[in-house]
């Protein structure tokens, strides 16, 4: 049995590629120069801070944030003017009025509303020549004229030069209508215009078109620099730590060397005093082995880790075992059945466990500690608390709270979704409580057989 499928034939604007252009350019006109037309955009003030204004007294720059203001208020007198002298005394009275002010009221428009001045520019063109009589030129008076060409500069100033081609075509557009159905064809100025005010938009297309890139420039500088600022700060910081490796590595061998021979030093040493060396250089050695891990990877670009499995959940035995040898007193507890999480949780989990642990250590001497391990539906649970320290030996005033040791399980739990807590238990007791609750995701095992079952059962 054969299926036909029909296909929908395609849309104009998918068949022809000049059809979706010109729908394109004909939305840049709508966005620029009607869904804006009635936008209320007041022309902001001067930057004095820059350049050249920056060196005047204060008391002048609060006053020359004005300056744009100024010029446009400027333009509108002028316009105002030759329209006075457009007209002269050929008619007196309210055309005179309106004459002179309707073009110049056009030009303070911008001040406000750019485009709905480039409109009220273009449409007081034809009112103003009819209102003279076409005394003064048509369809374009002498105030009317020189009007639109500021009311052309300014708008396209304070928009963009897109905005500003579309206001010369519609201009153009507008203006051979007129002259052809409006006019009575005893004298045309639309070349001048059209002319003029390709010049006029030009200019002030390229200074527009300049100063954005010196703006683009400006601030990829800035970025450039901000970026130059925390190479520097992170470069800085590699170097400290490479210095640091090269003094922690050089003492802690040192301090595996001494713990190796100190049982010869003595004659018939104890066989405690004798397994306290070994703990010692046995846990030097491990220290100086993480730490070359971790700094190698500071110190060359190019450094590989090391094959050696990282610690999980399973190895907290050996770590509890290595803190009670430091005479830490450690229970452990553990709820719930046991399943292989995620390598990122059970390291997550396992260096969480070792900071708390030797957070007691460094703060807590003497106290008890106690590590809850809780395997529940959803995630793990971690709970580290001790008591108060009982020990006759207090934490240094230099190390105590001046680590980044619960930042670091912050910083942990956080990149792994869960949540954390650390503070004073609620007893009133004393102490410290780190809680924490990791979040993961239950993977169900997938059942081979019944797959079998259902690929021989498919027909």
């Amino acid at each position: 049995m054969t299926s036909t499928r029909t296909t929908p034939p395609p849309t104009l604007t998918e068949r022809s590629p000049e059809v979706r252009l010109t729908l394109d350019a004909f939305g840049g006109l709508r966005a620029d120069l009607i869904q804006d037309a009635f936008a209320y955009r007041p022309l902001p003030r001067m930057d004095v801070d820059k350049g050249l204004p920056r060196l005047l007294p204060a008391r002048i720059r609060v006053y020359l944030g004005l300056f744009p203001h100024a010029v446009v208020t400027a333009l509108a007198l002028i316009v105002f003017i030759v329209g006075q002298f457009a007209v002269g005394d050929s008619f007196q009275g309210l055309k005179t009025l309106l004459f002179s002010v309707v073009p110049a009221a056009a030009v303070m428009l911008t001040l406000v509303r750019p485009v709905l001045a480039f409109w009220a520019s273009l449409l007081a063109a034809p009112f103003v020549g009819i209102l003279s009589g076409h005394f003064s030129g048509w369809p374009w008076s002498r105030n009317a004229f020189v009007a639109h060409l500021a009311v052309l500069a300014v708008v396209t100033a304070r928009t963009r030069p897109r905005a500003g081609a579309w206001m010369w075509a519609v201009t153009a557009g507008a203006t051979l209508f007129m002259e052809m159905f409006l006019g009575i064809g005893t004298s045309s100025d639309s070349v001048y215009m059209l002319f003029v005010s390709a010049l006029v938009l030009l200019v002030v297309s390229v200074v527009q078109i300049r100063r954005d890139a010196t703006r683009q420039v400006t601030a990829e500088k800035t970025v450039t620099a901000v970026e130059r600022s925390k190479r520097t700060v992170l470069e800085e910081r590699t170097t400290i730590a490479r210095e640091l490796h090269d003094v922690v590595a050089h003492h802690m061998s040192v301090v595996a060397i001494q713990a190796e021979a100190a049982p010869y030093r003595v004659d018939n040493p104890p066989p405690e005093l004798e397994a306290a060396f070994v703990t010692i250089r046995e846990n030097a050695v491990a220290a100086l082995s993480e730490l070359r891990r971790i700094l190698g990877v500071v110190r060359a670009e190019d450094y590989e880790a090391p094959d050696a499995p990282q610690p999980t959940l399973a190895d907290l035995d050996d770590l509890i075992a290595n803190v009670r040898e430091a005479g830490l007193e450690v229970t452990r507890t553990v709820t719930g059945a046991r399943r292989a999480l995620p390598q990122g949780v059970e390291l997550s989990a396992y260096r969480i466990v070792q900071e708390a642990l030797s957070n007691v250590l460094r703060h807590a001497p003497g106290a008890a500690a106690t590590v809850e391990v809780s395997y529940v539906l959803g995630g793990l649970g971690l709970r580290i608390a001790n008591g108060p320290a009982r020990g006759l030996t207090k934490p240094s005033p230099s190390t105590a709270g001046a680590g980044h040791g619960i930042t670091g399980m912050r910083e942990r739990v956080a990149m792994l979704g869960g949540e954390m807590t650390a503070g004073e238990p609620d007893d009133g007791d004393g102490g410290y409580e780190i809680a924490v609750f990791v979040p993961v995701a239950r993977v169900e095992p997938r059942d081979e057989e019944s797959e079998e079952t259902r690929e021989e059962s498919r027909p």
